[in-house]
């Protein structure tokens, strides 16, 4: 082993091709190293006048399975893998006409960036798992002593600077680009597990890794010390991923629950939504045929409760809806939503604090995971992200649910999964003004009628005509009895209990529509 090597020969093999070229030809021409390539690689170097050997050429065989096999044989890893310092390694490489390969420049196959497109299939994302890439990785960084591995584009311009400069590459350098490689491999196979981990396959093993993003100030109280940290492996549109627009105050750990919620709420809804949040419960949700409309209409729901609110919705936030809260002078501690019209901006900034975090357009990641903390371990499920269709609802009732009540029923119901057990919802739609909106929220309650009470309680008159969408079973009348006295006309519930049979008959009493679901919502 020397203190520095000069490569002779260099194996290239990339999928990302960014400033490859010009790397080659300094290689090629300032050094006289000689370049051995693979399919797209070396067709781009050809084209580029840059000689290169095709690897088919050092093995004597050629790519097969549509090049999925190019660079795994003896004489390529080799190469790479001999002793220099070994005499018997020699001996055999000479033997079985193998040449010394002093550097591989490789980056992999773009797992990651596929898997987080919308729609990817199973059988596209396993194409991108790289083989035959990261052997030669692991390969060339456990021969680091003799080898250079270059992983990381933004490495090319330093490694020519240190071989014009200090004629050659230096041991700590090959040690430290060994290093990285095997940080890459790490990673790599990490992504490649999670997603099979996320498609429900079964977990041994939960290594959860995750990235600091932010210190904050504090946690949910003062005196609790406070981290953010994110996955550094979920690209999908969320309160994490989401980029900070404006934050003259600092966002806050409840703000960033808040808006978890907000955005959760939002993203389950098709039409212009708004879901307007107090500890991460919904006081306000509504959808309309405009977003402006939404907005007031949301806000207005309880308005009492929104006071210091956090406010999420799937449409870009416009000027209109900046220009109702500055006119009417409402506290909104954070507003999250796919993008801001700059006038909205403009007369944001003169709130000063007021936080705006812009999403992007918003999907639902199908494999997120939900994990809960209790003292010495943790709980991990896959989100709530069933979706009830009208096939799946089964009247009970001898009084059929009209269109319209099915209507307001389906939306209480997306709404209700999102807010803390026991919780009802109630819910209204105007069809004249093409709104689907919240009346009232009974939320968190230790008895199912207690949550009942407090929602018709903060509804009022407004309950009147209104449905009821309930988390889990009624496992009594006297929730039903609660609904009817506000004037409640139908509800959305799961069924299950041993005395459905009774809630059934009494809500036939009542004059009552009652539809079961089957699926349970509780959330804790």
């Amino acid at each position: 082993m020397s203190e520095r090597t000069q490569p002779k020969r260099a194996l290239v093999s990339v999928a990302d091709k960014t400033e490859l070229v010009d790397f080659c030809r300094a290689l090629a021409e300032e050094f006289g190293v000689e370049l051995i390539s693979t399919g797209g690689t070396a067709k781009l170097l050809q084209e580029n006048n840059i000689p290169v050997r095709e690897v088919s050429d050092l093995t004597g065989f050629p790519e097969i399975f549509g090049g999925r096999v190019k660079t795994l044989h003896p004489k390529v890893h080799g190469g790479i893998l001999m002793r220099r310092n070994n005499g018997d390694d020699k001996k055999e490489a000479e033997e079985h006409s193998i040449p010394e390969i002093d550097m591989v420049v490789t980056n992999l196959y773009p797992f990651k960036q596929t898997i987080s497109k919308e729609g990817v299939t199973e059988e596209e994302a396993v194409e991108e798992i790289d083989i035959g890439g990261v052997t030669l990785l692991r390969a060339a960084a456990k021969n680091f002593k003799d080898v250079a591995i270059v992983t990381a584009i933004r490495d090319y311009t330093p490694l020519l600077d240190e071989m014009r400069h200090e004629g050659g590459i230096s041991f700590q350098t090959r040690r430290n680009l060994s290093i990285k490689a095997f940080e890459k491999t790490c990673d790599y196979d990490k992504s490649i597990s999670e997603y099979f981990k996320n498609k429900g396959e079964t977990v041994e093993l939960l290594d959860l890794h995750y990235e600091k993003s932010m210190k904050l100030r504090y946690g949910e109280n003062p005196h609790q010390r406070a981290v953010f940290f994110k996955d550094p492996n979920n690209h999908y549109p969320n309160v994490t991923n989401a980029k900070t627009i404006q934050a003259n105050k600092e966002i806050s750990f409840n703000n960033i629950l808040d808006g978890d919620a907000a955005i959760k709420i939002v993203t389950d809804f098709a039409r212009p939504t708004v879901a307007v949040m107090k500890h991460t419960n919904p006081c306000g949700v509504a959808t309309a045929q405009d977003i402006d409309t939404a907005f007031e209409t949301a806000y207005n729901v309880d308005p009492m409760s929104a006071f210091g609110c956090v406010i999420g919705m799937n449409r870009t936030c416009t000027t209109k809806i900046a220009q109702y809260i500055a006119d009417n002078k409402l506290f909104v501690e954070l507003i999250t939503a796919p993008d801001f019209e700059e006038g909205a901006l403009e007369i944001f900034r003169k709130r000063k604090n007021l936080r705006l975090l812009a999403t992007g357009k918003l999907r639902l990641n199908p494999n997120q995971r939900d994990i809960k903390t209790v003292a010495g371990g943790m709980l991990v499920q896959y989100a709530d992200q069933h979706v009830i269709s009208k096939d799946d609802l089964k009247v009970v009732t001898k009084i059929k649910p009209t269109d319209e009540q099915i209507k307001a029923m389906m939306f209480a119901r997306k709404v209700v999964k999102h807010v803390k057990s026991n919780s009802v919802v109630f819910a209204k739609g105007e069809p004249d003004k093409g709104i689907e909106r919240i009346v009232a929220i009974g939320a968190g309650q230790m008895a199912r009628v207690d949550a009942v009470f407090i929602a018709t309680h903060k509804g009022g008159d407004d309950i009147q005509g209104s449905v009821l969408a309930s988390d889990a079973f009624f496992p009594f009348p006297d929730g039903v009895e609660e609904a009817h006295k506000a004037g409640v006309t139908a509800i959305i519930q799961p069924g299950g209990s041993i005395r459905d049979k009774e809630v059934i008959k009494r809500a036939d009493e009542l004059g009552i529509a009652m539809v079961f679901t089957g699926v349970r919502s509780f959330k804790h």
